[in-house]
Parts: C-alpha cells; structure tokens; sequence
C-alpha cells in the first residue's frame, strides 16, 4: 500500500489527512516506527488511531496520559484484593510457602494495563498514547525500553516481549516540551487544523447528508472564528456538532435567524469568556462573511 492508497483508504472511512500526515503514517507502519503527533487540540490526531484501527480490523488500546501517571497505570499491578483472599483461602487450608508464593505471582493473578497489553495481542494492534505531554517527564523513561524494544520486565515472572508489534501513535497539545530520547525513538508530524477544503470534505464525509450551501458556510464560519481571540478554539469535533445542531434545528442558512445561530454556538464555544466575546452581532457578522 502506498502513501496515496493509505489516505484515500483513511478517506473512505471518514478522516481526511493531508498528504504530510499520509507519508508520516505510511513511513511509519513501513518501518515499524512510532510516530508522535503533535498540534493544537481538536486537530484529529487521537482520530487518527481510531481511524487506522478501523482499516486495519484490529484493535485500538488507548493509555490516556495524565500529571501523576504511573507504571502501576500504565503498564501492569497485581490483583491484590485476589492475592490476599487466596492467601486466607490457603492458610485455612493449611497450604503455605513457596507453593502459594508462586501461585499468586503467576499470569492469573497479574492485570494487563494499557502498554503491556499492547505487546501480548495475537494481532498487531493500534496503541494510542494520548496526550503525552500531559505526563510527567519521569513516565518518558518507562516508555523508552517499550518504543525501543517492545519489551517489559516483571521481576516476577521476568521479560515480555512483544507477540506482534504495536503500531504506536503519540500525541502531544504542546503543554509541555517531550524529551529528546523519545523524540529520537519516534517519526514526527505536526497537525494543523485543516483548510477550508479540506475541512469541508471532513464535514462531507461525517454528514453526508448535509445541504451543499450550509456545510460551505458552516467551514467558513468555523474557519472565520478560528481568527478571533477565543481561549479555546473550536476543533474538528467542534465543527460536526455545530452542523448537528444546525441541522436539527432546520437551519438552511446561517444568516436567517442571528438568534437561532446564537444558540447554536454552545457547540463551539466551551468557555464563558468566549461565549461573551462572541455576541449576537459579532456572529451574524462572521455569518454574513461566512456566506
């Protein structure tokens, strides 16, 4: 499969990648190599990994990242409540030692995380690390030996690795620098909030019912919003729920009800500054730009 069968594969199932995206996802499932994605949030980067999943048939495991994450999370923990009940089952039964020590180390008794669950599927899934950046630069080190091996030591029972290699995908809002170590382990895209072109076949793709006139002037509003000074500005996400409301109100047409398209902007506009910034008057001017 070359780069242009991938995307316009990733386009019959909804997601419109530029060709930049493309080859990065291409050269990446080529050489086996992770790829990290970064851009503003509501860019389409964790669909990404839905979306390849999807076309692969396989399945996507998903570690959201968050400050404090740790391996225990990430990675794998012992069923502990199960450990203690089977050590009281074993001492009434007068079992002790090493048997039971055994016992409740083994496979049976250990909890699959994310990461470690992603190198023991018999087919080669999608392992999405969301928003990396989130993380604490501490958490990078445990990913190193996964992304450089596919591997993962439990003293207990010793080192995994990996049945069917992962395809990995990272991604990064930019809250914080990534260290070089795991930049170097990984192909790099950034991703941009898309075009009005390229926006428009998105919003195609994922309302394929939608009125010609309306889906060109809701990319346009969007886009034309994008330009304010708002503390969050909408994404792609944002963008197909705005054309849902839209359309199940029965609006045709941005500029005939200033009020209606106010309501509507709750799809948008996710704070309360920016709901205030954004009047009335200032969305049927952006409307009638728009159209």
């Amino acid at each position: 499969m070359t780069w242009t069968d991938l995307q316009t594969a990733l386009a019959v199932d909804g997601y419109v990648a530029s060709d930049d995206l493309s080859v990065a996802m291409h050269l990446a499932l080529t050489l086996g190599r992770p790829l990290l994605l970064e851009g503003a949030a509501g860019v389409g980067k964790t669909q990404l990994a839905a979306s390849l999943a999807t076309l692969r048939n396989t399945k996507l495991i998903r570690l959201q990242c968050y400050e404090g994450l740790d391996a225990a999370q990430a990675i794998y923990e012992w069923n502990y409540q199960r450990q203690l009940l089977t050590i009281r089952a074993a001492a009434e039964d007068g079992e002790t030692g090493k048997a039971v020590e055994e016992r409740i180390f083994s496979g049976d008794f250990l909890l699959e995380r994310p990461l470690l669950a992603a190198i023991t599927q018999d087919t080669q899934p999608v392992l999405l690390i969301d928003e990396i950046d989130r993380a604490d630069e501490e958490f990078e080190a445990y990913l190193l030996e996964i992304l450089s091996e596919f591997q993962i030591t439990i003293p207990e029972l010793g080192t995994v690795t990996a049945t069917s290699k992962p395809i990995v995908i990272l991604t990064s809002n930019g809250t914080r620098d990534l260290s070089d170590a795991l930049r170097r382990r990984c192909l790099y895209s950034y991703v941009e909030y898309p075009d009005h072109h390229t926006e428009l076949a998105i919003l195609n793709a994922r309302c394929p019912g939608i009125n010609a006139r309306l889906g060109a002037q809701i990319v346009g509003f969007v886009q034309k919003l994008r330009e304010e000074e708002l503390e969050k500005v909408p994404g792609i996400a944002e963008t197909l729920d705005f054309a849902a409301a839209l359309m199940g109100l029965g609006i045709a047409d941005l500029t005939s009800d200033p009020a209606a398209l106010q309501h509507t902007l709750s799809t948008l506009l996710k704070t309360q500054s920016d709901r205030a910034h954004i009047t009335t008057e200032v969305a049927g001017r952006i409307a009638g730009r728009a159209a």
